[in-house]
């Protein structure tokens, strides 16, 4: 019925009606915190284009993560930082690397707390790219060997979740054969299964010490313009065995987070990453925006757009801005 009998500001008069109707909700249960643990840290060392996010020892990352836990939020994903890289990338399957110490260390601090752990060999190679390579080009195929000996030791570490974000091809079948015939069958996988060439990973670059030493990674990643793509990209990981599915970045790729959503039956993950971050908290630090307001609302617009689960930045805070 048309106006005057239907007024659609009837269920916007009062703060409860408009929390009952509300169609999409945000919790601290939507959401996961990543965490750098820097091997050669002795102490948290801030990273400057991200406000409040430091580069962490294990033991910091253990007390951060009963932070996290403490708040309500059910996961932490891991990206390591090692003392020392190599052409191949080996630092990432030692079990006894970074990322498996900070792997064990939480698990046994906070058995409760999901432990997610990121599956790439950008951060571990000097060259700066996510496998292989052969000449200037990362070979696909020598590289999945490599991203299955990592996923098993980061199971065997203990590692809840294995989150493979390199964009090479075959890589979901090949680390959870890899798994399966290592007794980890019910170790899950959550595939960066979207993961475009963004512009918005400047602040992780940093962070991780992972920018590419020549060249980009745009031979891999996605091209930002393909929207049909991301859908293809995601039904393949399915069909090779993934559990859950990602959109990365998340703000600008909002339509993809939808269509991925809508051709899926899996679990979606969108990552918030960092220039998102960066640039609401520069915006947020100038006086521009309010910052509880804006990132409750990008937030909530990941989750609208059909994210099932949000990685952020912003989770401890959103966090504790959720609380009743």
């Amino acid at each position: 019925m048309a106006f005057p009998a239907t007024r659609m500001r009837r269920l916007r008069r009062t703060p409860v009606l408009r929390e009952l109707v509300r169609e999409t909700r945000l919790s601290a249960g939507d959401l996961v915190m990543p965490l750098f643990v820097e091997e050669a840290a002795d102490a948290p060392s801030p990273i400057e284009a991200m406000p409040g996010i430091s580069r962490l020892p294990v033991a910091g990352a253990v007390a951060e993560a009963g932070e996290v836990h403490a708040l309500g939020i059910p996961a932490v994903l891991l990206f390591g930082i090692p003392a020392e890289k190599d052409e191949e990338g080996s630092g990432a399957w030692d079990d006894d690397g970074v990322v498996q110490q900070a792997i064990g260390a939480i698990r046994a601090a906070h058995p409760d707390l999901l432990v997610i752990a990121d599956l790439c060999l950008c951060e571990y190679t000097t060259h700066g790219h996510c496998g292989v390579l052969r000449g200037e080009a990362v070979d696909n195929d020598a590289t999945l060997e490599l991203l299955a000996r990592t996923a098993v030791s980061q199971a065997r570490a203990g590692a809840d979740v294995i989150a493979p974000s390199d964009m090479m091809d075959g890589r979901v079948r090949a680390i959870r054969a890899a798994l399966d015939a290592e007794g980890f069958e019910d170790v899950p996988i959550l595939a960066y299964s979207a993961k475009f060439a963004s512009a918005f990973y400047g602040p992780f670059r940093e962070a991780a010490d992972s920018t590419p030493a020549f060249g980009d990674r745009r031979s891999y990643q996605m091209d930002p313009g393909n929207g049909r793509e991301a859908v293809r990209e995601a039904l393949a990981d399915v069909q090779e065995g993934a559990d859950m599915v990602m959109v990365k970045p998340a703000l600008p790729y909002l339509d993809v987070v939808r269509r991925v959503a809508d051709a899926t039956d899996l679990p979606v993950a969108a990552y918030n990453v960092s220039g998102e971050y960066a640039m609401l908290k520069a915006a947020c630090a100038a006086g521009w925006l309010d910052e509880r307001a804006a990132v409750l609302e990008a937030l909530t617009s990941i989750r609208r757009a059909g994210a099932d689960i949000v990685i952020t930045y912003h989770a401890k805070d959103a966090a504790r801005w959720l609380r009743p």
